[in-house]
């Protein structure tokens, strides 16, 4: 089983807004019923929510929101039908052929977590240049979840942690949550504040389990295809609405 090497580079910087978000991650979903509805291949779907990802990029820059999480490919996604799933793997690459520019133009970082070694080896290839040519962005980023799972990456941190243990180099007596948090797949990039799901679906589906514990949930009626800048405004404002107490009395 692979497992992504540490990254031991500088967190994004906080949104200049404090009221904002810093982190949001969004569940894409419905883009499978979007296209039923209309009598569409599935993959009609996936190519019409490939515009959606450009508006949630676009509206996260404006609004100043310092990093987005997208979750794009699941572990549990593989099992889907080999036509859909070299579908969605073109996607990948087209996206990054025909938006690395405006990655460069807004300095954006692009950053991925999950089990690459699963994805295609073209796809891995043109994944690491473009994360290799925008690694120096500072205060943007964009993290694919790509082959990714929740518990997956729970998995793979306790691994490299029992890693650390039979080398000597990290007592048993020293395992807690921040050593836990240390060895997850992005460890430098912070908690989401955000989380929003479209197609009106009101569950997780093995998504940021642990960075998930205290972040703010928004559940969208929108299919993922239809999901513009003004519903992801939508959603800032309703989390700009909200008392966060991270288990304190206030």
């Amino acid at each position: 089983m692979c497992v992504p090497p540490e990254n031991g580079c500088p967190p994004a910087e906080p949104a200049p807004d404090p009221g904002l978000p810093r982190h949001v991650a969004i569940i894409m979903d419905g883009n499978g019923r979007w296209a039923k509805r209309r009598r569409l291949p599935r993959l009609r779907g996936h190519e019409a929510g490939a515009e959606s990802v450009i508006a949630a990029v676009r509206a996260c820059g404006d609004l100043g929101i310092a990093c987005l999480t997208l979750y794009a490919f699941s572990v549990e996604n593989w099992s889907r039908p080999r036509a859909e799933i070299a579908g969605l793997m073109a996607l990948i690459r087209r996206f990054l052929r025909e938006r690395e520019a405006e990655l460069h133009e807004r300095r954006i970082r692009l950053r991925v977590i999950g089990r690459m070694c699963d994805l295609p080896a073209d796809v891995r290839r043109a994944l690491d240049r473009v994360m290799a040519e925008t690694a120096e962005y500072p205060d943007r980023q964009l993290v694919l979840a790509l082959s990714y799972g929740g518990r997956a990456e729970i998995a793979d941190a306790a691994r490299r942690i029992g890693e650390a243990v039979r080398a000597g180099t990290l007592d048993p007596r020293d395992i807690d949550e921040a050593a836990v948090a240390a060895r997850l797949y992005a460890p430098d990039v912070p908690d989401p504040d955000l989380m929003i799901r479209t197609s009106g679906e009101l569950r997780l589906s093995n998504f940021l389990l642990w960075q998930l514990s205290y972040a703010e949930l928004f559940f969208s009626e929108v299919l993922w295809p239809d999901f513009r800048e003004r519903h992801l405004v939508e959603a800032v404002e309703d989390y700009r609405r909200r008392q966060r107490r991270f288990g304190e009395v206030r």
